[in-house]
């Protein structure tokens, strides 16, 4: 969703798009802890946004409806996120390049992460703080499909052929493919999600 239509839209910080740009260009607004000026920048799951003026920070996630939300959270929740490895590359010297759901590429020095993981980066120095690997007992957001904006424990992953994706299936009874899976936690789920089950989530 574009900035502009998520100060106006969700946050009812404005009623139009010229005063959109102009709260904008007063680099008040913080996404993954870089001001944004440009009123149509994507705002997606897991990204955070703070606005410097009222001091107050959101996650981005999905509902039960499979619309995007935004959660309040605090200081220390806002200075990181998580994101969840699509694929990877080898590049010069043995070095690999993890490239993320939100677009961002991240290059490491050694081949430590899977695909279908989550990383926990600080923000906005991407520096790794945590890892979330996708296998039986995580915890999982559903970010579409029939059971989108729900929390499940994986059971087990299914490898399939090229070029169908892998299948997630869950304690609770069902199962999708792993483009539909974010993983945002281990015991417990380490963001707030709208409109949870009876899975606890950590504060």
């Amino acid at each position: 969703m574009p900035l502009a239509l998520v100060l106006r839209d969700m946050l009812r910080r404005c009623d139009t798009a010229r005063e959109a740009r102009s709260i904008l260009n007063s680099r008040s607004v913080l996404v993954d802890g870089r001001p944004i000026t440009d009123p149509k920048f994507a705002i997606g799951v897991m990204d955070v946004l703070a606005l410097k003026a009222t001091q107050e920070q959101y996650r981005m996630v999905v509902d039960r409806l499979g619309r995007l939300h935004l959660v309040p959270i605090d200081e220390a929740q806002a200075a990181w996120k998580l994101c969840r490895i699509e694929d990877k590359t080898t590049q010069r010297a043995g070095k690999v390049q993890l490239n993320l759901h939100d677009g961002r590429n991240i290059l490491l020095p050694a081949n430590e992460y899977a695909t279908g993981m989550t990383l926990k980066l600080a923000v906005p120095k991407q520096t790794v703080i945590g890892q979330y690997p996708l296998e039986p007992g995580a915890i999982a957001l559903m970010i579409g499909g029939q059971h989108v904006g729900e929390l499940a424990h994986v059971e087990r992953v299914e490898r399939t052929r090229n070029p169908r994706a892998n299948v997630v299936h869950f304690t609770e009874g069902f199962s999708t493919d792993v483009t539909k899976v974010f993983v945002i936690g281990k015991d417990t789920p380490e963001v707030p999600i709208p409109e949870t089950s009876a899975i606890e989530v950590k504060t």
